[in-house]
């Protein structure tokens, strides 16, 4: 894990890629609940019986779930002093290069692309990299923008 000790910190370090972080297993359990939050109950995702006849062998994540994991995955890689909240602001790309299946473990890489001011904080833009402990293709390539607003932290 890094410490940035401040935002300006993390401005000088634009371009550091940060991680690999630790692994993260994601169970089918974990998967049912997603199609159950978001009402995507395609087989490829919740029948593992169908699934291992499939085109890869076995049920897999949905792609937005890997997606939902990148703030407590990129999360285990860095912090910064002195911010006192930090909210999702988008994404600029996002791509899904390989399936991610049930079973696997992911982790992230990140690398901090851009630091910019805004009212009250900062911009950051981070390219993250979710690795499959399977090896291969990325199960997702994105591009996440965050603000960080300064000031003493809340309890």
């Amino acid at each position: 894990m890094r410490t940035f000790a401040s935002v300006d910190e993390l401005a000088a370090a634009v371009g550091e890629t940060l991680g690999p972080g630790p692994w993260q297993r994601i169970e089918q359990s974990r998967v049912d609940l997603f199609a159950d939050a978001t009402d995507d109950h395609q087989w490829i995702h919740l029948d593992p019986e169908r699934a291992a006849a499939g085109p890869y062998g076995g049920t897999i994540a949905h792609g937005f779930l890997t997606l939902s994991l990148l703030p407590a995955l990129v999360g285990r890689l860095y912090r910064v002093r002195g911010v006192r909240m930090g909210v999702n602001y988008g994404l600029n790309r996002v791509r899904f290069p390989a399936p991610l299946r049930v079973g696997s473990a992911v982790r992230a890489v990140a690398t901090i692309a851009e630091v910019s001011p805004v009212d009250g904080g900062v911009q950051l833009v981070t390219a993250s990299t979710v690795e499959c402990d399977a090896g291969g293709k990325p199960v997702c390539v994105a591009e996440t923008v965050s603000r960080l607003y300064a000031g003493p932290a809340e309890s």
